[in-house]
């Protein structure tokens, strides 16, 4: 179906792509594997028209093409779900996925209700409960992941890509894409998956592709391929997750939540987040599980003082209470918040490596109120070194920097105010099994070194693998805490499908 010979393609500095050749076939799943950085992405972009620089050759159903634009290429027959969300957020989900292929009735006008129809029969197969008229703002970066499936599935194409489809969703939601590429794949469509998940690749994929410093490494199927074999061709050498060894002190308290309430910004007798409270103590690790909805995010966020005029409850800090639950007055109390979507919370792309990581010490840096470009640069340059991203150099465009170099870089700016609690919502979300590790070690340092640390996490294994306490979530509840000592799988998940009566 699909033919890549020697792609190469080049950044400022960087060398994303090195003679890649690859085959995809028609009614097969090829899973595309490799670590942040690899090229996976940068290939992608390539195929579906987003980059048009490079050098090489595609071939399309025996035919040489070369596309200056993803609409070209949506034409031809090849889709992208990428990613980074490509949503605009002040559209509709049925304008957004509508957008540049309207519906247009016999007097010239947009067909609204035809679209509005056909956006609810997607999201219906899809199994996603939402308005089709409703912002794609107001939705949940799950929700939008699912609206940028449905987007790619209204064209019929015959190549369809799909860059981490599965980061932000449920498992209910996974196995429902599960079946949806089963049914393209008996149409004879030939699916192009990239995901860190491997237990998901192993499930889905027919076939696999690995690259590894943006060179093609091997391509073989994935009967008979063991899951350390992939991962040691992915890395170049044997990998291991990492535990944590020990258990966090449980004597000094840092962060107390008591009964914390968050209100419906619309349904004023209903609560997003209902009466939680729970403690966070020096060298401690919270892990915080829910499914889809479960109100984790919207925790994090109250603890953050992102919602103040909703919020009620208390949040203590080392004996100090908070008064007006701002994002200001909790950074100078000491607490940090890592978000979900680094896109559109977390980063500048346009600014550079050094310019993010200084956001939030500004006050820090600057002299006589003009900013310092020496102390800028050395503050740059120790998380560049400590958290090993990879930059050609500290004035490289953070937007130009593989995904789980961005969530360092996100990090390191979060990590420069020097917190006393750390709240991380889905620190490896998008980031391959090498880089999770060090993101992991690097969290279980800064416990080590008496940071009080909550992580929201949709991976049952990372929650269970370096957490000292497990909290679950349903519907805006607390429904369960356990020690890591009792905690298991089946007792955690039974807990995130258990309303509280």
């Amino acid at each position: 179906m699909l033919v890549v010979e020697n792609i190469t393609k080049k950044f400022p500095g960087v060398t994303a792509l090195d003679n890649v050749s690859m085959e995809i076939e028609a009614g097969k799943v090829t899973a595309l594997i490799g670590e942040n950085g690899a090229g996976k992405s940068t290939l992608m972009k390539i195929l579906s028209g987003v980059y048009h620089d490079f050098d090489g050759r595609i071939f399309f159903k025996n035919q040489q093409v070369k596309f200056s634009n993803p609409k070209e290429a949506q034409e031809k027959g090849i889709a992208i779900i990428h990613q980074e969300l490509n949503l605009i957020p002040y559209l509709t989900v049925s304008e957004n996925i509508f957008l540049g292929r309207e519906i247009i009735s016999k007097w010239g006008m947009l067909d609204k209700k035809a679209m509005r129809l056909k956006t609810n029969s997607l999201l219906q197969k899809l199994k996603l409960d939402i308005d089709p008229g409703v912002f794609v703002s107001e939705l949940k970066v799950g929700q939008q992941q699912v609206v940028e499936i449905a987007k790619a599935l209204l064209v019929e194409s015959d190549v369809i890509i799909m860059d981490e489809p599965t980061s932000a969703i449920s498992e209910a939601e996974v196995e429902v894409l599960s079946g949806i590429i089963n049914d393209l794949k008996g149409e004879g469509r030939a699916i192009v998956y990239i995901s860190h998940k491997l237990d998901e690749l192993f499930r889905i994929a027919d076939r696999y592709i690995v690259l590894r410093d943006g060179k093609m490494i091997e391509a073989g199927d994935m009967k008979g391929i063991t899951h350390d074999a992939i991962v040691q061709k992915m890395v170049g050498r044997e990998i291991s997750i990492m535990q944590k060894a020990g258990v966090g002190d449980t004597n000094i308290e840092l962060l107390k939540v008591e009964n914390l309430c968050l209100k419906h910004p619309e349904k004023l007798n209903e609560d997003l987040v209902h009466t939680i409270s729970f403690r966070v103590n020096r060298h401690e690790i919270v892990g915080i599980f829910g499914l889809m909805g479960a109100g984790r995010t919207e925790l994090l966020e109250c603890i953050f003082g992102l919602h103040p005029k909703r919020t009620s409850g208390e949040v203590v800090v080392e004996g100090k209470r908070l008064k007006s639950k701002t994002p200001a007055e909790a950074m100078r109390a000491g607490l940090a918040f890592v978000p979900e979507d680094r896109k559109k919370d977390g980063l500048i792309a346009g600014l550079s490596v050094k310019a993010n990581i200084s956001l939030t010490t500004l006050n820090e840096i600057e002299e006589a109120g003009i900013l310092n470009n020496r102390r800028e640069g050395v503050l740059a340059k120790k998380y560049i070194d400590d958290l090993q991203i990879k930059t050609s150099s500290e004035k490289q465009l953070a937007g130009n920097l593989s995904g789980g170099n961005q969530q360092k870089i996100v990090l390191a700016k979060w990590l420069a105010t020097k917190p006393k609690v750390l709240m991380l919502d889905e620190p490896t979300r998008g980031i391959d099994i090498n880089a999770k590790n060090e993101i992991y070690k690097l969290i279980v340092k800064l416990a080590e070194e008496g940071l009080g640390i909550i992580m929201v996490s949709s991976e049952l294994p990372e929650i269970l693998a370096i957490s000292d306490r497990v909290l679950v979530m349903c519907e805006g509840s607390l429904t369960a805490a356990y020690s890591i000592a009792e905690a298991t799988e089946s007792k955690i998940l039974n807990a995130a499908i258990s309303k509280i009566k």
